[in-house]
């Protein structure tokens, strides 16, 4: 295995903003500290940049809330950088903040058509799959537009269903090594990572689900120490992160970046 899904050299991130206060949710289980948000930000930027990473962090953006969470209106994907379209009404300015960012650090941007909407947060991606979960933030229309710039890629596509009581695809889900998936038991049940080993998480740890590899470790979202012995025990490096703080928004470690290595077409 190659391991290019799991191997960067770069991360780009957006530090919070005071506005993070105001930012959606599905249940409202109160406000984040917005200090504290920047405390819990800051610790996860170090973690990243002690792999040997190098970590660009852009401004707060005042205007939009929930662009902290800078994975969602953009995709990176074998050196190109894709412009998604959040299905959230408050965060489609965030596409076009985010533009000349992404302009001066990729040599190609590519924007997704028409008029279907994709969040960063409902994709996957392998060494050689885009996994695409359809949800309440992606769309049909969003996941016809994008396959044709995955597959000019040199990737395959992947079209899930999401449960309809998980938000993204990556609430639940994330990538391990080239071959595993991390995912709770009940997205597991779907059937959808046939082909991939898949570890599940350890019962009430769903949350410990959207954890990242990034390159040697994987980071884990502190508060799930059966899944973390999980995954230790079959020979992951787990380092743990505070997340209290996005996770009231419904975000978590992967939300935090676009990670990427700029290099040619797989």
């Amino acid at each position: 295995m190659s391991g290019h899904s799991i191997t960067f050299t770069h991360a780009l991130c957006r530090a919070p903003s005071r506005s993070v206060t105001a930012g959606l949710r599905a249940e409202d289980r109160g406000a984040p500290d917005a200090d504290l948000f920047a405390r819990e930000h800051a610790a996860y930027v170090a973690a990243l940049r002690r792999t040997g990473a190098e970590v660009t962090v852009l401004e707060p953006q005042e205007a939009f809330p929930d662009s902290v969470f800078i994975e969602d209106p953009a995709l990176c994907l074998a050196g190109v950088a894709i412009l998604l379209r959040p299905e959230a009404p408050t965060r489609r300015g965030e596409v076009a903040a985010l533009r000349p960012d992404l302009s001066r650090l990729f040599p190609e941007i590519r924007d997704l058509g028409g008029p279907g909407c994709v969040d960063g947060g409902d994709i996957l991606c392998s060494d050689t799959e885009v996994m695409v979960g359809l949800s309440a933030r992606t769309d049909a229309a969003g996941v016809a537009a994008l396959r044709p710039i995955v597959e000019d890629l040199g990737y395959r596509m992947r079209v899930v269903e999401t449960p309809a009581e998980i938000l993204h695809f990556k609430t639940e889900s994330s990538l391990l090594d080239p071959e595993t998936i991390l995912a709770s038991p009940r997205l597991a049940a779907t059937g959808c990572f046939s082909g991939y080993r898949v570890i599940e998480t350890a019962s009430g740890e769903e949350g410990a689900a959207n954890a990242i590899r990034f390159n040697a470790p994987v980071f884990l979202s502190d508060g799930f120490p059966r899944t973390a012995e999980r995954l230790d025990r079959v020979g992951y490096e787990i380092r743990q992160l505070p997340m209290s703080q996005a996770a009231l928004l419904d975000g978590g470690l992967s939300c935090l970046s676009l990670r990427y290595s700029l290099r040619l077409k797989p």
